[in-house]
């Protein structure tokens, strides 16, 4: 497919997805008039890579964990070093207390609700 169908497959726009590419997060192949060509599985690449860039994870961790999050169940990081493990451990702290904000703010809003109701 074009970057165009890929956008809008994703709700994503085609200046992100070029960054995507430029930060080695996507390889879209290239045809020979030059037009970058998305494979389907790149659908669920892309809303993986948007949601972990929501949960606040930089490109640089996104780009080192992709293999890893292709088949969740044979999980297989070779060549992860002491730094990447903590980066990696402080972010899911960090991604932690973001979840618990949320979900204070949700049960809040849902408290708030119910009473009105």
């Amino acid at each position: 497919m074009r970057i165009g169908e890929l956008a809008a497959l994703t709700g994503t726009p085609t200046r992100s997805l070029r960054y995507y590419e430029e930060q080695g997060l996507l390889v879209p192949r290239r045809m020979p008039n030059g037009y970058r060509e998305y494979d389907d599985y790149l659908v669920d690449r892309v809303v993986q890579i948007r949601g972990l860039l929501d949960a606040g994870l930089p490109t640089r961790i996104i780009k080192q964990i992709l293999p890893c999050l292709d088949k969740p169940r044979t999980i297989h990081f070779s060549d992860a070093t002491p730094e990447m493990i903590s980066t990696l451990e402080t972010e899911r702290d960090r991604m932690s207390e973001r979840i618990g904000c949320l979900t204070r703010n949700r049960d809040a809003i849902s408290d708030y609700l119910e009473a009105v109701k």
